[in-house]
């Protein structure tokens, strides 16, 4: 996995054992992202509702290590199945941040698929800071899948 910040930008590159429609579902079905989008000690997701088109509305509720609830909402800005997903990504926890957009680019090669993610508009030392979470959720990712194609 390599790992790029550039100011107000964090760039993630992963490779998965699977096709890129596998993967683009384990980000959009609402049961399959709770199960890998959660860090152990520090939060879990519980529930996530969506509505997968431009324009559709998407929000997680999860549960913080200290028994707090949380929520991240957004709005999905691009869908193209199975090689592009782009939403705003608004967390509670912002204090009245603007929301910032993560972009996922997915390529399939001899089904494998690579995963680009780049989270930008980090526009404060805080709110990169609060987004660092990124390469232990895209571990989580690859190894859902990757054990669920094993089974």
């Amino acid at each position: 996995m390599s790992t790029t910040t550039v100011i107000d930008t964090n760039v993630q590159e992963i490779t998965i054992d699977a096709p890129a429609a596998r993967v683009f579902a384990a980000l959009t079905i609402p049961e399959q992202c709770v199960k890998w989008w959660g860090i152990e000690g520090r939060f879990q997701s519980t529930r996530m509702e969506n509505d997968l088109r431009p324009g559709g509305k998407w929000i997680v509720y999860g549960r913080r290590a200290d028994g707090g609830d949380f929520t991240v909402r957004g709005e999905y800005r691009d869908v193209a199945h199975p090689t592009l997903l782009s939403f705003t990504w608004l967390p509670d926890w912002s204090d009245g941040a603007t929301a910032s957009l993560v972009r996922f680019d997915l390529k399939e090669t001899n089904g494998i698929t690579t995963l680009r993610l780049t989270h930008s508009g980090l526009t404060s030392d805080a709110a990169r800071a609060q987004h660092q979470g990124w390469p232990l959720l895209l571990g989580n990712l690859r190894t859902s899948i990757e054990y669920a194609l094993a089974r």
